[in-house]
């Protein structure tokens, strides 16, 4: 999907720093089976958009990868109920969203580069590309090897972006807040205030990371 092998190395970098979180995240003891599907989630979607950079993704089945986010976005939603605090409070539900949202985008992303086992790249990226239905391979970007074919696909492919974007800043925000964060009788930050920065700080990445994604198909 890149076709600039500079933006490829840095968009691999972000998604497997952000995958990697969750997998360590994930396996800490200690943790509920709730969040460790949801950190499982997140590891596989890091995982995933690593895939789409490279033109060796395309050959990755996009079905199991649909049913995977798909089912992750209803997870988060339906499982608001059931995690440690217990209990239903539209607040959590909105919590929710943000993880919901990345996890349908991811789904639909997926689906719509799917090109039925078919290889494509550009610029370094494969000898040869292919026609995929919803895509057009012949007028991407500089930076990227594709772009969407259709003016809904790609309303659709702007809208995620600018929603993405909002919500990368919103995290990225709060974790520079948890990490600038000072105790009161002390010049130094609180140890577990540094480690409160790190989740929004991996999920803000993710989120940016998607969104010029996203941008880069337009």
């Amino acid at each position: 999907m890149i076709a600039a092998s500079g933006l490829r190395w840095i968009f691999t970098l972000v998604f497997a720093l952000t995958a990697a979180h969750g997998i360590l995240r994930g396996t800490r003891a200690g943790v509920a089976l709730p969040e460790r599907v949801d950190h499982a989630l997140h590891a596989v979607m890091g995982l995933s958009m690593i895939a789409m950079v490279w033109p060796w993704g395309m050959d990755v089945p996009a079905l199991p990868q649909v049913v995977v986010f798909a089912a992750g976005a209803v997870w988060f939603v339906g499982s608001v109920p059931f995690r440690a605090d217990g209990g239903f409070h539209p607040r959590k539900l909105l919590g929710t969203l943000f993880h919901a949202v990345m996890m349908a985008a991811m789904a639909w992303m997926v689906a719509v580069m799917d090109s039925g086992g078919t290889t494509a790249g550009q610029g370094g990226g494969g000898a040869g590309h292919s026609s995929m239905a919803g895509m057009d391979m012949s007028a991407g970007s500089g930076l990227s090897a594709m772009s969407l074919a259709g003016t809904g696909r790609k309303l659709a492919a702007g809208a995620l972006a600018l929603v993405l974007l909002a919500f990368a800043l919103r995290r990225l925000a709060r974790a520079f807040d948890a990490a600038r964060a000072l105790p009161a009788g002390g010049p130094e930050p609180v140890v577990g205030v540094r480690a409160d920065a790190l989740s929004p700080a991996c999920h803000g990445a993710m989120a940016l990371g998607m969104a010029v994604m996203f941008a880069l198909l337009l």
